[in-house]
């Protein structure tokens, strides 16, 4: 096997880089030209949602493979949206497209044959057309409602012939249409999380903390008259690295550790006898039990800490999460 030159590495990576740049430049040129038919847009297409209608999205080539990502992304947030293949529209599909539907076309080129001979029957049947292309003086652009402009003066492709800086953009604009539509819908985390009930993103959103923290006997609660070795007792006992410290009304008082033992065992070898009191975290940062699991991964993350007491609406300590449950969930 021949191996590759440092210099050659080298020269592999600097391509690429070229490539990325022109890309990006291209996406900047595409930012920079965003007008008032980019809020045209996402009005239609709210409007058509709110009316019971759907979207339709039809593309040819590559254009087809971004529509159909742009599909995907519209469904998961709640915009009813389905893929029409522009042959088999022809030959019997374009029932599939409702009247009063709105239609979103992908063209670069805005002239692909197959796009031309559905455009009159889809005008037909759809309340508006929305066409994404980079020839805004195409035929498909002339006959359309709104037109979303992703020309570009360079591909990536060193040959100017591959579909890339024009396939970015493509996909960028579908990508920004479907966040600013979620976002003027009103359409929230939990929104999102009941279209996406299986794996670890179900798990992630829509679990509450009730489901995942520990209570019972894996749960270490002492009342703060215990003494230190009262607490490392009940630790062991639940096989947890925290115990909950609260008052004679089940109120939080404070959080005691494992931690907070080794360092006080280094300077007082007989901490075992003094009051756990002395040595707790007396305001312990907390998350209530009806918070979205989600937010327990969240607050460990941004504080650094290992163990996370649940109170209910009553201040009450009820439960503890300690980071090492959140892989037994997954969570992590």
């Amino acid at each position: 096997m021949q191996l590759i030159s440092h210099s050659a590495d080298v020269d592999l990576i600097e391509k690429a880089r070229t490539v990325v740049g022109i890309e990006t430049s291209q996406l900047n040129r595409l930012a920079e030209r965003l007008d008032e038919n980019f809020s045209k847009a996402v009005g239609a297409i709210e409007e058509t949602l709110k009316g019971g209608q759907k979207i339709v999205v039809i593309g040819v080539g590559k254009s087809e493979h971004i529509g159909n990502k742009f599909v995907a992304t519209l469904n998961s947030t709640g915009a009813t949206t389905v893929s029409l293949n522009c042959q088999n529209a022809l030959h019997g599909d374009l029932g599939i497209l409702s009247v009063g539907d709105l239609v979103i076309a992908l063209s670069h080129s805005g002239e692909t044959s197959e796009m031309i001979s559905l455009l009159p029957h889809a005008k037909k049947r759809a309340s508006q057309i929305i066409t994404i292309t980079g020839d805004t003086k195409s035929t498909l652009a002339q006959h359309s409602d709104i037109v979303l402009d992703t020309y570009v003066e360079q591909e990536a492709c060193p040959l100017q012939l591959a579909p890339t800086s024009s396939s970015t953009n493509m996909l960028v604009l579908c990508d920004a249409l479907a966040m600013v539509l979620l976002e003027k819908r009103g359409f929230h985390s939990k929104d999102f999380a009941e279209l996406h009930p299986g794996g670890s993103l179900g798990k992630y959103l829509l679990n509450r903390v009730s489901d995942i923290m520990r209570t019972g006997s894996t749960f270490a609660k002492v009342p703060t008259t215990s003494l230190v070795q009262d607490s490392v007792l009940a630790m062991l006992e639940c096989r947890a690295g925290a115990a909950v410290v609260v008052d004679s009304n089940g109120k939080l008082a404070g959080i005691f550790t494992h931690g907070d033992f080794v360092r006080g065992y280094q300077t007082n070898r007989e901490i075992g006898d003094t009051p756990v009191s002395d040595h707790m975290t007396t305001d312990p940062i907390t998350v209530h039990e009806n918070d979205l699991a989600a937010e327990v991964v969240r607050i460990l993350r941004e504080h650094r800490i290992d163990d996370l007491v649940v109170i209910n609406n009553a201040g009450e300590a009820i439960g503890l999460v300690d980071v090492q449950d959140l892989a037994r969930h997954g969570l992590s």
